[in-house]
């Protein structure tokens, strides 16, 4: 796997830490499961890390020298994606190892695989994760990616053996930008069903409220759409919302979009029903979503978020917005409530409404867990992904033969 810049296993919540991240490291761990050897690529961005460190069984996370070994903006990696590859090729010549498959997470990562397999025979795999189409449509002035964003998927999504999809939803925006139908494969990401669970002791130790929390995680930034929360709390006044994510919380008054999210709910009167709680450990995720009678996804747009899979997956009702692969992984009235993009009114009653009832709450609930479990697994994420890759050793295979 090539992974450039969401480092598996990285602690989450930061500017490039999120579900990407996640992502790459459960999906190895899932196919090393399954007797896969796999070796996880990604930049070197520290000088004392080990160029290689092996983590669950089966997974090496090997450093990559591309660039000067310090954490760089996401926007400034491209340039750096040539000497990636060249150093996967070198790397590869001179162990006498090759992988069977690479595969690339992120468009840039795409773009050193193509580099790292240009002399070889080797098949590439690409799973986008976010489509800079769709950031940039969003985003507008706010999108830093470099102008060639958008050519370069383009180009990969035709170049590539298979593409990897996570929701209906990417499949559309994929052929829209010209990815031929034939080469997309929908595989949903997954979510840990064993740290991610309903357990009562889970939810005493984050503190558990009294039935009106309203938890949002996700990375401070403005298009996860937390000011829309606070921005619908008036219609829910005896509501606590608490974001987690971001900077530590000894961090947060130096973090621009904290200091805008506080500074709008003092301007709304809400101040005291909002609680930032910065970088939160992985482990204790569990715990807060347990505490929360709702968890709320609002995003500008999610290809597909793994939030809602984690609150599903602790017996908590969502509420988002129904778009990307949210609208897909939520089922409306059935194990939360979808809301029209940006229509705050809607947001807010949709909140007041699953606050006041404990009972349809319980109901999403016991709906969530259910889904969660028999989807959404990274066993069956692993397995899915699999069948992609042993797809194209067949094609390669009937090709060879003629």
């Amino acid at each position: 796997m090539v992974c450039e810049y969401a480092r598996p296993f990285a602690t989450l919540g930061g500017a490039d830490a999120g579900g990407q991240n996640v992502h790459v490291a459960e999906l190895a761990a899932a196919l090393a499961a399954r007797g896969h050897e796999v070796h996880v690529y990604t930049r070197r961005d520290n000088p004392s890390t080990p160029t290689e460190s092996p983590q669950v069984p089966g997974v090496t996370v090997v450093q990559v020298p591309a660039g000067p070994a310090e954490v760089l903006p996401e926007e400034g990696l491209l340039p750096h994606m040539r000497q990636f590859g060249g150093w996967l090729a070198d790397s590869w010549r001179s162990r006498g190892w090759r992988p069977d498959v690479v595969h690339a997470h992120f468009w840039m990562s795409g773009l050193a695989a193509l580099v790292a397999t240009s002399d070889a025979r080797i098949a590439v795999v690409q799973t986008f994760h976010a489509l800079g189409s769709e950031k940039l449509r969003h985003c507008g002035d706010g999108d830093g990616s470099p102008a060639q964003r958008i050519a370069m998927e383009r180009m990969l999504g035709r170049v590539v053996e298979r593409v990897i999809a996570q929701s209906r939803h990417e499949v559309t925006e994929l052929v829209r930008l010209g990815v031929p139908r034939t080469s997309i494969r929908v595989v949903p990401s997954g979510v840990d069903t064993r740290l991610f669970r309903p357990d009562e002791t889970v939810s005493r130790a984050a503190g558990a409220g009294p039935g009106s929390r309203i938890l949002s995680v996700g990375r401070l930034l403005p298009r996860k759409g937390f000011a829309d929360l606070i921005r619908a709390l008036p219609l829910v006044p005896e509501a606590e919302l608490v974001v987690a994510g971001g900077p530590a919380a000894e961090n947060l008054g130096e973090d621009p979009e904290a200091c805008r999210l506080r500074a709008l709910a003092v301007e709304l009167g809400v101040a005291s029903q909002v609680r930032l709680l910065g970088l939160v450990p992985r482990s204790e995720l569990p715990g807060w979503y347990q505490s929360a009678a709702v968890v709320a996804c609002v995003p500008w747009y999610e290809p597909f978020g793994l939030t809602p899979l984690e609150a599903m997956a602790c017996g908590v009702p969502v509420v988002a917005y129904a778009l990307g692969g949210l609208a897909e992984s939520v089922v409306d009235q059935v194990t939360g409530a979808l809301v029209p993009p940006g229509r705050i009114h809607a947001l807010g009653v949709a909140l007041r409404r699953l606050l006041a009832d404990e009972a349809l709450r319980l109901s999403y609930a016991s709906a969530g867990v259910d889904r969660a479990r028999s989807r959404y697994t990274w066993e069956r994420t692993g397995a899915e992904v699999e069948r992609v890759y042993a797809e194209i050793a067949r094609a390669r295979v009937a090709v060879a033969a003629e």
